[in-house]
């Protein structure tokens, strides 16, 4: 039997505005990191779903055609995202120019490894007269090993899913860019849905990062610009026994669903992944065969409906890679019956387009929040008919094995870490500003039916951006221009590291005699000396007090939304200092339980900074 442990829910307003395009066939998201396509350096940190390909596509060819670049290569972590650079009519929808990529040069479809004739071709394209290539992370790593740096001097570099990059040595590509970005030659943009990895490592050092220009589209702005999807939800269970004996428990058959099985080095695993694959598919119904165009396997249902299942945990590559062609089939996108079921283990994750998910279903607890969000990002499209859409995680419970039981605390703290920090991902945006008598309103910003009142500190929307204004008495202001882009840009780069780091979590949820300030301060205080050491210890405050203002603010709202009957609270127009905010966030509102944890003890609200 099952047992809910942390789970977050988020509605939105469904308004429309991320799907809407301008004159140029751009997107909001796509518009706002064009304006800033004449950087050398720029980081977009965008959700899945919201066009970062085709972002990169108008940039690109800015940069071919009006930058004066020879050449443009995108990098990508594996070859199956080197669909999303296909050919693209970009005239047909308003843009100047086409996307081409010559059918040689998307080596993500060329045979052969990455340390072979691939590292060839990109020798061979770098003489040529072609401007687009496409290539693995691994293949671009063993070209700049064969040719140098200097080979790739005026062109661009594009890396998808940058969170790949780490600042540690040991990280190639990250090394590699680190070398691009002191010679100063090449042009890079970075896209990433995650700006943070999983091993809690920086993803650029410092003095690299600082020259970035970033573009921020929030998962807020996303979800709540959307046409049809309103609701998304985030649960943890757990079970006991073999999960397969209750895999449908969580799995409905009705829902479109990614269904990622354990590795067969978790706990979760019966270590015969091809068997827990049989046994997945028995208990969904009776076995029809397979179909003959697309490798699917066809299951009837109790009820007479046929299910289409994608089985791409198969060991035989050819069966597999059949199946994986006809999920990327581009006459199938739009064709919701196309599939129902998709069952992989390390396939489907970051860069998988699949529009119709409703469910990303995954079994045993992944070591890493980044890849927890980017299986997230799988059902959060957009489609017709497409409501709600939700991420499930199955996570064993202990035997009376000592090292099984510290796995499974281990586990139930990195699900903890996941919910807090999802509910600050799915958020609005947060700008806090110090109180000071000669404040006045911002621009663009709704104040409430009263208007900006000068004698208290106010709350502001800007309902476009999905962006909250908020004044606090005695807030710290960074006074260096990396402090205020860290406090704009980064606080939920700042926030992951602060779940991660696992004593922060320990203490917060078991030791009973914890005075909460000794998180905030002193913890999460070293966290920021050591993500930014080049901050002196005024700017580092002022990131600290910013960070745990964001964090508070949406403790403080769910704790209220979770203790109100009412949901729909109107908003104030003044935020006061004593009480506890008094509000929702407009057409967001949180229901998680992240409270009701296994030891009945609440994690300690945050102190106000």
């Amino acid at each position: 039997m099952t047992q809910s442990v942390p789970s977050v829910s988020v509605t939105y307003a469904q308004n429309g505005s991320s799907t809407k395009a301008n004159a140029l066939g751009m997107r909001p998201m796509q518009e706002r990191a064009y304006e800033k396509r004449g950087e050398q350096y720029l980081l977009i940190k965008s959700p899945p779903a919201s066009g970062k390909s085709r972002a990169l596509m108008f940039i690109a060819l800015d940069k071919l055609m009006n930058q004066g670049l020879k050449q443009a290569i995108v990098v990508v972590p594996e070859k199956a995202i080197g669909a999303s650079f296909h050919d693209e009519p970009l005239s047909q929808h308003g843009f100047w120019a086409d996307w081409r990529v010559e059918p040689r040069w998307n080596l993500c479809n060329a045979p052969g490894n990455d340390n072979g004739g691939k590292v060839k071709a990109v020798g061979a394209f770098l003489e040529s007269g072609d401007r687009v290539l496409v290539c693995t992370h691994a293949t671009f790593r063993f070209a700049v090993d064969a040719y140098g740096i200097e080979a790739f001097d005026d062109r661009l570099i594009a890396i998808d899913e940058f969170h790949h990059v780490s600042a540690n040595p040991d990280n190639k590509l990250g090394t590699h860019l680190g070398a691009l970005i002191e010679r100063g030659k090449a042009h890079i943009v970075a896209m990433t849905g995650s700006y943070f990895r999983g091993d809690a490592e920086s993803v650029l050092a410092p003095i690299d990062e600082a020259k970035f220009e970033s573009v921020t589209y929030t998962y807020y702005e996303q979800l709540n610009g959307y046409v049809y999807l309103k609701q998304l939800d985030i649960g943890y269970y757990f079970y006991s026994g073999a999960y397969v004996e209750e895999i449908l428990q969580v799995l409905d058959p009705n829902e479109k669903t990614i269904l990622h099985i354990p590795n067969v080095n978790s706990r979760e695993s019966t270590k015969d992944k091809m068997r827990e694959v049989e046994h997945i598919i028995e208990a969904l119904g009776q076995w029809q065969g397979v179909d003959p165009a697309t490798g699917f396997q066809l299951v009837r249902r109790p009820d007479g409906r046929i299910l289409r299942i994608a089985d791409l945990v198969d060991d035989d590559a050819s069966k597999r890679d059949r199946v994986a062609a006809a999920l990327k089939d581009p006459a199938q996108k739009h064709h919701r019956d196309h599939v129902d079921i998709i069952i992989a283990l390390g396939m489907a994750k970051e860069g998988f387009d699949w529009i119709w998910c409703e469910h990303a279903l995954t079994v045993g607890y992944r070591a890493s929040l980044t890849e927890i969000v980017q299986i997230i990002g799988r059902a959060t499209r957009d489609a017709p008919g497409k409501t709600r859409a939700r991420f499930t995680n199955l996570i064993a419970e202990p035997d009376a094995a000592e090292a099984a039981v510290t796995e499974a605390v281990n586990d139930t703290l990195k699900a903890i870490a996941a919910s807090l920090l999802m509910e600050q991902v799915l958020a609005p945006r947060f700008e806090f500003k110090a109180k000071h008598p000669d404040n006045g309103p911002t621009p663009g910003f709704d104040y409430g039916e009263g208007g900006y009142l000068p004698d208290r500190c106010n709350v502001g929307v800007n309902e476009q951006t999905g962006t909250y204004q908020i004044e606090i008495k005695g807030l710290a202001e960074p006074k260096s221009p990396e402090a205020a882009r860290i406090c704009r840009e980064d606080l939920n780069e700042v926030i992951a590291a602060f779940v991660q780091d696992k004593p922060s979590i320990e203490r917060g949820l078991f030791d009973e005699d914890l005075v909460p300030e000794e998180l905030t301060q002193l913890r999460l205080g070293r966290i920021i000396k050591e993500k930014y050491p080049e901050l002196d210890t005024q700017n580092q405050e002022a990131v600290r007090q910013h960070a745990i203002a964001a964090l508070n603010l949406t403790q403080q709202a769910k704790r209220i939304t979770n203790e109100s009957e009412q949901r729909k609270t109107p908003t104030p127009p003044y935020f006061t200092e004593s009480a506890a905010l008094p509000w929702t966030y407009g057409s967001w509102t949180s229901t998680s339980s992240i409270a009701s944890i296994p030891s009945g003890r609440p994690m300690p609200f945050l102190p106000r900074p």
